[in-house]
């Protein structure tokens, strides 16, 4: 069965399937998807969680062997299964079929995976966690909704917003679920609950001094290698989790690279901005990096953060914060060697 991730909430209050599939690239909204089932199972007595992440080397007889290793006191179990390709081959097809056909009271199987393609949705495997419990596809934000999807997170921390305010953080975040999210969390913290004016969100912007994505990311667009360095060091000491720097450097290359393609096809520079949505007051930044990069560094770079990304999420032993570097240098100095 298929449901919506708006409609989570209300099917978890008076059901509970034995598999859950949620798929998307939000990783805010798959995560808050993920607490909710897990906290629903918890109040149903699933009081143990075992996680297993498929990576390239997984051992898909450790996922058998799992469902086979019943508690000696019956305990109600969840199994966990993260594909970060959504692609698990023919032995993790298999597996996660046979899988399915073993649950019951006592075994609950969550999985999760990135945006699937028309292919993902028509395997056997997805086929058979739709047919056999909830498949969820978690969906970005339209820029068109963000101002209303902030004001409703403000809302339920307390916040009364007027539509300025709303308006002027969706502005300031740009699509970012989590960047949105932390915004909301400091003006509570700075304002307590109640009223919020667009005046009191430029207050509490100008008021903080801590680095953010965004500065780093016009840093190194600007080719401002040595700023660009001194706030990702920023972020690091202030506890920024590297998973939304890597968010971040990934939503502008992808939008660089398709510009970069866009020129090579002979398609005017300008008319692909408009058609990317690029915000006119950064056109000129993103004009002059896609002029200063070399052909197919974009591409290059946003592999490296699709690498750091992985690492960020535990998912291979590089440092994280080493590859942002890499990635930061590589768009700032657009191919030229650091000093």
């Amino acid at each position: 069965m298929k449901i919506q991730a708006n409609q989570l909430s209300s099917h978890l209050k008076n059901n509970l399937a034995s598999c859950y599939l949620v798929s998307g690239d939000e990783h805010l909204l798959v995560d808050e998807a993920l607490d909710g089932i897990r906290h629903a199972a918890h109040e149903k007595g699933f009081t143990s969680r075992e996680s297993h992440v498929a990576t390239k080397w997984f051992d898909w007889g450790a996922l058998a062997a799992s469902s086979a290793n019943l508690s000696l006191f019956a305990e109600q179990r969840i199994i966990e299964l993260r594909l970060p390709t959504g692609k698990p081959g023919r032995d993790g097809s298999n597996a996660i079929v046979d899988l399915v056909e073993q649950l019951g009271p006592e075994l609950m199987l969550i999985v999760s995976t990135p945006k699937l393609d028309k292919n993902g949705n028509s395997s056997k495997w997805v086929k058979t966690l739709d047919a056999a419990g909830v498949f969820v596809p978690v969906w970005p934000v339209d820029v068109r909704e963000l101002p209303g999807w902030i004001a409703g997170r403000m809302r339920a921390a307390g916040l009364q917003p007027d539509r300025s305010a709303a308006a002027m953080i969706a502005d300031r975040v740009e699509g970012n679920l989590l960047a949105a999210r932390q915004e909301i969390e400091k003006l509570r913290l700075l304002l307590g609950e109640g009223p919020v004016t667009a005046e009191d969100v430029a207050s509490a912007v100008a008021n903080s001094s801590r680095y953010d994505v965004y500065k780093l990311v016009d840093a190194a667009l600007a080719g401002d290698a040595r700023r660009a360095v001194k706030i990702l060091g920023g972020l690091r000491a202030e506890g920024v989790e590297p998973i939304i720097v890597f968010w971040a450097l990934g939503r502008e290359l992808r939008l660089l690279a398709g510009l970069s393609d866009a020129v090579r096809q002979r398609v005017d520079l300008g008319s692909a901005m408009q058609k990317a949505r690029v915000w006119r007051s950064r056109q000129a930044l993103v004009r002059n990096c896609v002029s200063r990069l070399p052909n197919g560094a974009c591409h290059r770079l946003l592999q490296a953060t699709g690498r750091g990304d992985a690492a960020a999420k535990g998912q291979s032993r590089d440092d994280p914060w080493q590859v942002a570097i890499n990635v930061v240098l590589g768009l700032a100095l657009g191919g030229q060697k650091a000093a």
